[in-house]
């Protein structure tokens, strides 16, 4: 079993699901994430923050996915999520990852399909796919905050350019949504939507800011084309409520692994919850 890229997940799901691409911000909850797809026999992208990768090591983090991929035999794509720095992606394709999100969404547009076309040729190179980003997505992103006042909404005629120009497997495109939200509900633009899901076929539209979005608007999404729904905040928040308990009746003499267990269960649960909420009905 090898991990995929998400041109080919998107191939394999096209019709039945948007595939969810979970956020691991550490290798305790790798076990967890894989253990909910499996169980549900459903595909999953592991997603991480250049921050995250560095933190844990690029080979460590791929080993440990294959091993567990080879166990559990999954689909899953290993995801290189928001990235400015062209060198570290080229690093992320070259130690294993099958995917990675190069952001230029701050650039001039000409720039940054200038960028995003060198790090495709890049990437198909060597069997990886490649997410970009066209508009700008509002909230928190690796403590980076963009306000929703400075958030853009994709313009359907940029990206139409961005994606013929570029050759991009998938783009995540702003409508709506914003990162970090988890205290009140995104307002989707779903005309907006609609017309990027009509004039981009052929390409997979992302979501980013998925847990600020309702359930009933999630399913719309999906409904409506979107092919990768991120999950990030709820899966850090959770994890840190569930430590924040059981480490708060700890004795120096208690199992570490008894302490973070909880955590992981929580990690496997929302797993499930959002995958089975983006398959398709």
């Amino acid at each position: 079993m090898m991990l995929q890229n998400l041109k080919q997940l998107f191939e394999d799901n096209e019709g039945k699901r948007a595939i969810g691409a979970f956020n691991v911000h550490c290798l305790e909850m790798l076990p967890a994430m894989l253990e909910g797809a499996k169980d549900l026999e459903a595909p999953i992208i592991l997603q991480t923050s250049l921050g995250t990768a560095e933190y844990i090591g690029f080979d460590l983090l791929v080993s440990s996915i294959e091993t567990l991929v080879e166990r559990l035999d999954v689909d899953v794509c290993l995801h290189m999520d928001h990235c400015k720095d062209i060198e570290a992606l080229k690093k992320a394709i070259d130690s294993g990852y099958t995917s990675v999100m190069y952001d230029g969404s701050s650039l001039p547009l000409d720039e940054n399909i200038k960028n995003t076309k060198f790090v495709v040729e890049y990437a198909h190179a060597n069997d990886a796919s490649v997410e970009g980003e066209v508009g700008t997505i509002g909230g928190a992103e690796e403590g980076v905050v963009v306000s929703e006042e400075d958030a853009i909404y994709t313009d359907p005629a940029d990206a139409y350019k961005f994606v013929r120009e570029t050759g991009v497997d998938a783009i995540a495109v702003a409508i709506g949504t914003t990162h970090g939200q988890y205290k009140s509900k995104a307002k989707i633009n779903f005309e907006l939507l609609e017309k990027l899901s009509s004039n981009l076929k052929g390409v997979g539209l992302v979501l980013h800011g998925g847990t600020g979005v309702s359930d009933e608007d999630m399913r719309r999404c999906v409904a409506n084309g979107m092919k990768k729904v991120n999950v990030g905040t709820e899966l850090n928040k959770s994890y840190i409520e569930e430590v924040n308990k059981t480490f708060s009746t700890a004795t120096p003499l208690t199992s570490l692994r008894k302490l973070l267990l909880p955590a992981n269960n929580r990690i496997k649960d929302i797993v499930m919850e959002k995958t089975e909420l983006f398959q398709l009905k």
